[in-house]
């Protein structure tokens, strides 16, 4: 019964050999670095704009209903995107430093 467990059990490290340690993300990835770039500047900039604009109230005049709200919405993700795409680098660059640094 041994012999056969141990044989099942080194047909399964031959197949599937154990998981080396994570190397750490590479610095010098510029793939990397946009994609961290642009998800923190995104997530940043959409919530700092939300957070605006539940601060301002409804016009008395000229307001779209439901309708401004939607394409608002739209608006704001375009807007963060954009940012983003400006200085979320700025913003970011401290971050991404921690985020490659080697681990234990």
């Amino acid at each position: 019964m041994n012999t056969t467990v141990s044989s099942i059990a080194a047909q399964s490290t031959l197949q599937n050999p154990p998981l080396k340690a994570m190397a750490p993300p590479s610095a010098t990835d510029p793939k990397l670095r946009q994609a961290f770039d642009s998800f923190v500047g995104e997530a940043f900039f959409a919530q700092t704009l939300k957070s605006m604009r539940k601060t301002l109230g409804k016009p008395a005049y000229f307001h779209g209903g439901r309708t401004e709200e939607v394409f608002q919405q739209q608006l704001d993700q375009v807007l963060a995107e954009k940012l983003s795409s400006a200085s979320g680098d700025k913003l970011s660059g401290p971050m991404f430093e921690l985020f490659t640094l080697p681990r234990k």
